[in-house]
C-alpha cells in the first residue's frame, strides 16, 4: 500500500513508453520483469564503450538499478540490494536517457539535467527505499552476468524482479517528488 493508502500500480518491465507518461510523481510502483544494475564505474566503462553509437547490451527501452548487489544467500540470487544515491550517476544519466533508456531506479535527488532527460525522452526516475537490501534481494529472482565482470559488484547485470517495490521520483513530464516535498513543507531524504 502506498502512503496515499492506494494500493502500488503494477508495472511490467520492459516499460512501454505510453503507459510512462501516465505515471505520476510520488505514485507508487512495483517493478517485475527484466532490470539491469550498473553503479558509477560501469556507467563510465558503457559511456566509452557506446562513444557516439547506440546503447550497447539491448538497454535501449530498458530501466537501470543503480545498486551493487551482494554475493548470493541460501537460495536467493543475493543476499542484498539496495540502491545507490542516484546523484551520483547524473554525469551520465541524460546521454543515456537520450540514447534510449526508459528508467532509472535509485534513491536521492537528481539534477535539472536529468529531470529535462526525463521530458525530453518520455522517461521516469523512480526512487526506492535504502536501508531496506535484505529485502529488495527477496523481489530478485534470476541474475545474469551481461558485461564488466571484473568490476564486481558494480558489473551490469540482468536480474529479473518480481514487485520490486518503488515510487515515481521523476516523471515524463519533469514532476518532481523530492521538489513536491520541499514545497508542501515535508522533508524528503536527499540521498
Amino acid at each position: 500500500m502506498s502512503c496515499d493508502g492506494s494500493s502500488p500500480r503494477p508495472l511490467s518491465l520492459p516499460l512501454d513508453r505510453t503507459l510512462l507518461t501516465q505515471l505520476q510523481a510520488g505514485e507508487a510502483c512495483l517493478l517485475s520483469g527484466p532490470l539491469y544494475t550498473l553503479r558509477d564505474a560501469g556507467h563510465a566503462r558503457l559511456l566509452d564503450e557506446m562513444g557516439a553509437g547506440p546503447l550497447p547490451y539491448g538497454l535501449e527501452g530498458q530501466a537501470i538499478f543503480y545498486a551493487g548487489p551482494t554475493p548470493e544467500l541460501d537460495d536467493r540470487p543475493f543476499g542484498a540490494i539496495g540502491p545507490t544515491t542516484a546523484s551520483r550517476m547524473d554525469f551520465a544519466a541524460p546521454l543515456l536517457y537520450d540514447r534510449g533508456l526508459a528508467a532509472t531506479v535509485g534513491k536521492g535527488v537528481r539534477s535539472e539535467a536529468v529531470r529535462d532527460a526525463c521530458v525530453r525522452n518520455g522517461a521516469v526516475y523512480f526512487v526506492t527505499v535504502g536501508g531496506a537490501a535484505a529485502y529488495l534481494a527477496k523481489c530478485v529472482t534470476a541474475t545474469r552476468t551481461i558485461g564488466y565482470d571484473d568490476l564486481g559488484t558494480e558489473a551490469l547485470r540482468r536480474i529479473e524482479v518480481r514487485d520490486l517495490p518503488v515510487f515515481v521520483g521523476i516523471d515524463a513530464r519533469g514532476n518532481d517528488l523530492y521538489e513536491i516535498a520541499r514545497r508542501e513543507g515535508g522533508s524528503a531524504h536527499r540521498g
